[in-house]
């Protein structure tokens, strides 16, 4: 229960008269400002819940701990309602200690000021089976993906696939097969397989660059990343996409004037659909399926009066900022407005601090597949509800957070002919 809760979860200074060096963020690069006479503390004294040696922090998460059967969600709450906006968990056998964020500038710091090959963890267990336990028997190095990658394969792979997976024009190729399935999913669903796919592309010779679609730029590139890419997006845009939906579903169901509101835009035929994209994106502020992001540290950083070493695990706890009244006004009301107000409304999402929502990540590890995401759920939104009223009778939906977000049944909605 503590490798779940930890491990997806993913300035005070002291007196001594002594001069010392903080880093800043100005005009988005880090630069080592000269400041005061005091000392940074050690990351050791960074606020957090007591540990034990060998044990760590685990007498905190069995019976009779203040973490016991607290969900990831509720967690991480507890632990700034607790402790501030800089929080440290020790880890214990076998598991590293990890520092939480909650301060968005804190946070912009470090993601500005990565280098090009910044270290994202988080998936141990994906890792360990693709480089290790599914070993190729000829021990060929080959790469096992963007997930699982880090530094110069991770670089060598993703330079690779960035051409393609990130040029919007050939993500537009999707959009009538994406608009089939989902109009084929308002009465019925449809399955596909990989190996299926790839047998098809392989045959279907002869297309121009302007026809082919992702996997099969890939597969001209190198067949084996259009393998792995297929399996990636399988395995990072299934159940993200898909829960995305459901929370976006629940919140106009819970909200009829916002989606009678969306609905006559969508039915307007409007080229341009700037509520549908605000309903998306303040459902992801909401409820979102990602609570935060990781970073393993490649430098030193000075944090809220605290010296960083290198090769820290650090949290960054979005979630829980994007529901924080000094960044959002109204925080845990569900308002698309905020993503069209114009500049002068105090709901303008433009005065939050960009960093205090992140649902694709940043800088160079941000996902690969935003793109092919945003097309997913804006097509299959756009067809649910012109085609339908969406109501939900009974409790609230139960999230629950293990890898990701993940709204759990019973599902109450109503969906009503139009």
């Amino acid at each position: 229960m503590y490798l779940n809760k930890v491990r997806i979860c993913s300035s005070r200074l002291a007196a001594a008269p002594t001069h010392f060096v903080r880093s800043i963020t100005v005009n988005s690069t880090a630069v080592e400002v000269e400041e005061g006479t005091a000392q940074l503390k050690s990351w050791r004294e960074i606020p957090g819940p007591s540990s034990l040696p060998l044990l760590g922090s685990l007498q905190h998460f069995i019976p009779g701990g203040m973490f016991h059967n607290l969900n990831g969600i509720d967690f991480t709450h507890k632990l700034y309602q607790n402790y501030g906006p800089i929080v440290k968990v020790d880890g214990m056998i076998g598991m590293n200690m990890l520092i939480f964020l909650f301060d968005a500038e804190s946070v912009s710091q470090i993601l500005r000021s990565e280098n090009w090959m910044p270290i994202r963890s988080g998936f141990p267990s994906l890792e360990y089976y693709r480089k290790y336990y599914k070993k190729s028997k000829d021990h060929e190095q080959k790469p096992t993906g963007l997930v699982t990658e880090h530094l110069q394969p991770w670089r060598e792979f993703r330079s690779a696939v960035n051409p393609v997976m990130l040029q919007p024009k050939i993500i537009k190729l999707y959009t009538t097969a994406i608009d089939q399935v989902a109009q084929d999913m308002v009465a019925s669903l449809s399955k596909h397989f990989i190996q299926q796919a790839m047998e098809e592309l392989k045959t279907n010779k002869g297309k121009s660059s302007n026809e082919k679609g992702v996997l099969e730029k890939l597969m001209d590139i190198n067949e084996q990343f259009a393998y792995i890419m297929a399996s990636d997006l399988l395995f990072g845009g299934v159940d993200t996409a898909a829960n995305t939906m459901t929370a976006t579903l629940y919140l106009l169901a819970t909200h009829p004037e916002k989606q009678q509101k969306l609905r006559e835009e969508l039915l307007s035929k409007s080229e341009k659909k700037p509520y549908l994209k605000a309903c998306i994106k303040e459902s992801m502020r909401v409820m979102p399926v990602v609570s935060g992001n990781t970073r393993r540290t490649t430098k030193e950083y000075n944090i809220l009066g605290y010296h960083i070493p290198k090769d820290m695990e650090i949290v960054f706890s979005h979630q829980e900022m994007s529901l924080m009244e000094q960044y959002y006004p109204r925080p845990k009301e569900y308002i698309p407005e905020r993503w069209v107000a114009d500049k002068d409304d105090p709901l303008y999402h433009g005065n939050a601090h960009p960093f205090a929502h992140s649902p694709f990540g940043f800088g160079v590890r941000m996902c690969i597949g935003r793109r092919i995401a945003e097309l997913e759920v804006e097509t299959f939104l756009a067809r649910v509800v012109e085609n339908f009223n969406v109501e939900w009778f009974g409790p609230p939906p139960k999230v629950v957070q293990t890898a990701l977000n993940y709204v759990k049944g019973p599902f109450n909605f109503v969906f009503k002919d139009i």
